[in-house]
């Protein structure tokens, strides 16, 4: 957010509509105070004030906005008036297309689309596969030597290898893992970096420079013409669209590379990561999974799948989408906003206003199995964004969420030996700390 850069107050708007409830200045004060983290103002701004509200960090207000109107208004219908002015991770990601902007982004967004659905998505469908059968053995070991895992690290080993097949046609290895090690610690500290973009690069330089090694030997390896394999994967397709479009430099395919690697793994690990957590929690849940639809390979995906929804509803892929008005416009609802406004979307407090969601606080994954279960409008559900901007990735996490399901649920129950009591609100919500845990056989009702 860039205070210095917003209007002045919402009640002095040149529209036509309504100025937008702002939050009392005492409730940003003591928040201050109390040294609280920014999901927790954001609840407190919206239970005082609603699903459109405003709130000062500095001299001019932010608007936080939850109501799925407003929010469908925002990301869906008039993305134009409503853009991403930088990205938190453009130190790690570069131009690569989540940062990019305008016709650049446009181009980019139109090369990878066709990858990401339909025929393109049945390219990857094998390689996805064969990770969840590497991960299942390595958990089968696990299990016969009562061997201490880390659920979280495991879900990270997977999501990776799911990713690295994919894009480079190769199975990770554990050297290649070791060095990938260094996005994990450069997304974690992101939220800590120095403001201007030459203090944060020196504050990461070194796992910057393993990230750049990675890349630069992937695609020289891809550009040698030799596949892995699995066959070419979606490097050759950044490296075939160099030859007619100059743009695709090596810094921007090693800048997508890295984009796709981040959205690739860290998403669906944290993701599978806190399913497994919810079902210690809720072992009932489980079981309706596996016994769902009886025979029916069919329902039974659709109950694995409503276990990732949940999942995703109670802590969606990104937490927070912040967005900048170019034009003075009136959101849903008749509130006015003044071009300049920073907006702040939120999916996890959307997914969590028990107007929307009964009980939104408790894991019920039948809310998506049944027709009546869950809010039919498309702003309250987002957990991969929603309009033009939305997840390039969704139906690949979807699709590796299930299948690595399918490989593990039926055989192994985890159980972890402590869980974290907090999340960590950076990119990504993730839990605070390890996940240490033994394999159980399935428990039986």
């Amino acid at each position: 957010m860039n205070p210095e850069a917003s209007p002045g107050p919402l009640r002095d708007v040149p529209t036509t509509g309504r100025p937008v409830p702002e939050a009392e200045p005492g409730l940003v004060e003591r928040w201050r105070s109390q040294g609280g983290e920014l999901v927790e103002l954001l609840s407190r701004v919206r239970e005082r004030c609603g699903g459109v509200a405003a709130f000062r960090l500095g001299p001019a207000p932010t608007v936080l906005v939850t109501d799925p109107q407003a929010v469908q208004h925002v990301l869906a219908r008039h993305p134009e008036r409503y853009v991403k002015r930088s990205h938190r991770a453009r130190v790690l990601i570069g131009d690569g297309v989540l940062a990019a902007t305008g016709a650049a982004w446009k181009r980019q967004r139109r090369l990878l689309q066709s990858q990401f659905t339909g025929t393109g998505m049945r390219r990857y469908e094998q390689r996805i596969t064969e990770a969840a059968r590497t991960t299942a053995g390595r958990w089968g070991e696990y299990a016969r030597t009562g061997q201490t895992l880390d659920v979280g690290r495991e879900m990270r080993r997977f999501a990776l290898d799911a990713i690295w097949r994919s894009l480079t046609g190769h199975p990770l290895d554990d050297g290649t893992e070791r060095e990938v090690g260094a996005v994990a610690a450069v997304a974690a500290a992101l939220p800590t970096l120095p403001a201007d973009v030459t203090g944060a690069q020196d504050a990461v330089a070194a796992d910057l420079a393993r990230i750049d090694a990675v890349a630069r030997h992937a695609i020289e390896a891809a550009r040698s013409g030799a596949p892995g394999p699995d066959g070419p994967g979606l490097l050759h397709v950044l490296i075939d669209a160099a030859t007619e479009r100059p743009e695709y430099t090596d810094q921007l395919i090693r800048d997508e590379l890295v984009t796709l690697l981040v959205a690739g793994h860290e998403t669906t690990a944290t993701t599978l990561t806190w399913l497994y957590l919810l079902l210690d929690r809720y072992p009932a849940a489980r079981e309706h999974a596996l016994t769902a639809g009886g025979e029916s390979p069919a329902q039974r995906r659709q109950a694995l799948q409503a276990l990732i929804h949940e999942t995703l509803r109670l802590y969606p892929s990104a937490w927070i989408l912040p967005r900048h008005a170019t034009e003075d416009d009136i959101l849903a609802g008749g509130y006015a906003v003044r071009a300049g406004t920073d907006i702040l979307i939120s999916p996890y407090l959307t997914h969590r206003d028990p107007e929307l969601w009964p009980e939104p606080e408790h894991f019920d994954p039948r809310r998506f199995l049944t027709p009546d279960g869950r809010p039919t409008h498309p702003g309250a559900y987002y957990p991969f964004g929603l309009g033009p901007r939305a997840c390039l990735g969704l139906q690949f996490a979807l699709r590796e969420s299930t299948v690595l399901l399918e490989h593990l649920l039926p055989v192994h129950t985890v159980a972890f030996h402590s869980a974290p009591t907090k999340a960590v609100y950076g990119i990504t919500v993730r839990p605070d700390g390890p996940t240490p845990a033994t394999l159980q056989p399935p428990r039986r009702p």
